[in-house]
């Protein structure tokens, strides 16, 4: 880790394990998520899918907090049913909503709708109550170094990445992807309170170190626009 470069106040969590990691992670999440229930009438927590969060999400179900008052959404989504084995909504639903967290609010990306765009307009109806900024949100990265579905090659990706954009989800439709993708842009990304960058893998870390080495490159690499100080990286091998 000695020759990761990250800007000053980007604080990094390092764990011998993927689940001690996932726990760590979970521990942060909650004390944040307890502490602003004290004062917010609901809280938001914005995840990200694949295989990396589920240790997360186990852990984060069993924390005491509550729930019903917690608004989930995910980063981004796959434009698939969610008995499509490819939906992360379907992982969230099986991992992270049971057990104490069974009462908390699910706020789906996936909308009736052909394509992404077709379904916009419902998307954004079905976040219509999410309040801004949001709380947490745990972002994951793809050895691309793309970011929720913010990548490299979607045609999208100048209007989502857009510091003016007003709108909070964008249609994705990168080449390199099997499916079409819905994702919440950068200006409510980048305005959460909370940002953690949970990652596993040397992999993980060399397309990090790649990030940090040139920062204004952001199209290139669009993770490296959350490289910002507040952000906490939570990394295991």
């Amino acid at each position: 880790m000695s020759d990761l470069k990250l800007p000053e106040g980007v604080r990094v969590r390092v764990g011998e394990s993927p689940e001690g990691v996932a726990v760590d992670l979970a521990d942060a999440v909650a004390e944040f998520l307890a502490i602003r229930l004290q004062d917010a009438p609901r809280v938001s927590l914005v995840v990200s899918g694949g295989s990396t969060p589920v240790s997360f999400f186990k852990a984060l179900s069993e924390k005491d907090l509550d729930w019903s008052r917690v608004d989930v959404l995910l980063a981004d989504e796959r434009w698939v049913d969610e008995d499509d084995p490819a939906s992360n909504a379907r992982v969230v639903k099986d991992k992270l909503l049971r057990n104490r967290a069974a009462s908390a609010r699910f706020l789906s990306l996936k909308q009736p709708g052909a394509t992404p765009a077709e379904g916009l307009d419902a998307v954004k109806a079905e976040l219509t109550d999410l309040a801004l900024p949001l709380d947490v949100l745990i972002l994951g990265m793809g050895n691309d170094g793309h970011t929720a579905s913010l990548f490299p090659d979607a045609p999208e990706l100048a209007h989502a990445m857009d510091p003016a954009c007003q709108e909070v989800v964008s249609a994705a439709t990168p080449a390199s992807q099997a499916q079409k993708r819905i994702t919440l842009t950068w200006p409510p990304l980048r305005d959460a309170r909370f940002t953690a960058l949970h990652l596993k893998g040397e992999d993980k870390l060399d397309t990090l170190k790649k990030a940090a080495s040139d920062l204004d490159s952001v199209m290139e690499m669009p993770i490296r626009a959350f490289l910002k100080p507040g952000l906490q990286v939570f990394w295991s091998p």
